[in-house]
């Protein structure tokens, strides 16, 4: 289930913030900018608050923000909610041991890396980032989050892009978005 079924009158103010760059970062791509909407004091704050009110209460223990976008979202979500913040991230970024996941994406593949032993067995946790196309970077931070011993109990987007079918791949997961994309 999504908000912008929902009808809540937030969900336009943050849509209509959102902007669409062509051509970014290669030709055929229309890149979801979130960097008007992180301007737009009062659609960033709705933003979070709609994912506070959804999680508040869900027993939540592990927010994993995936980066970079992921990073801006997931702590004041973790923070509002009692959970800890797990950042997800490029390769080489964390010191120390770290698990890793190699994906593809709709324009290239990568990696995402995790602390050892930042999550524990049994933790419940929400994967947050900015948005999913394809699906590969959630199903890898999933993985990286079970494969610590999480249960992941949700992925949560602020857009979507459906034509992508990128839902699809989430083997059943829940996933919960602000916005769909064309």
């Amino acid at each position: 289930m999504s908000a912008y079924r929902d009808k809540d009158p937030r969900i336009h103010g943050i849509k209509t913030q959102i902007r669409v760059v062509p051509d970014f970062p290669k030709p055929g791509i229309m890149f979801q900018d979130i960097t008007t909407l992180l301007l737009d004091t009062k659609s960033f704050k709705d933003t979070i608050d709609l994912f506070v009110e959804r999680y508040k209460g869900k027993n939540i223990s592990v927010v994993a923000g995936i980066e970079a976008r992921g990073f801006i979202f997931g702590p004041p979500i973790a923070l509002a909610i009692g959970a800890k913040f797990v950042p997800l991230r490029k390769p080489r970024k964390l010191p120390g041991k770290v698990i890793s996941e190699a994906y593809v994406l709709e324009y290239g593949s990568d990696c995402l890396e995790m602390h050892v032993g930042a999550v524990g067995l049994g933790e419940r946790a929400l994967v947050v980032d900015d948005l999913i196309a394809t699906g590969g970077t959630l199903c890898a931070a999933m993985n990286l989050l079970e494969r610590g011993g999480a249960e992941v109990v949700e992925c949560a987007c602020v857009i979507e892009l459906p034509d992508l079918k990128g839902r699809e791949r989430l083997n059943g997961k829940p996933l919960y978005v602000l916005v769909e994309s064309h």
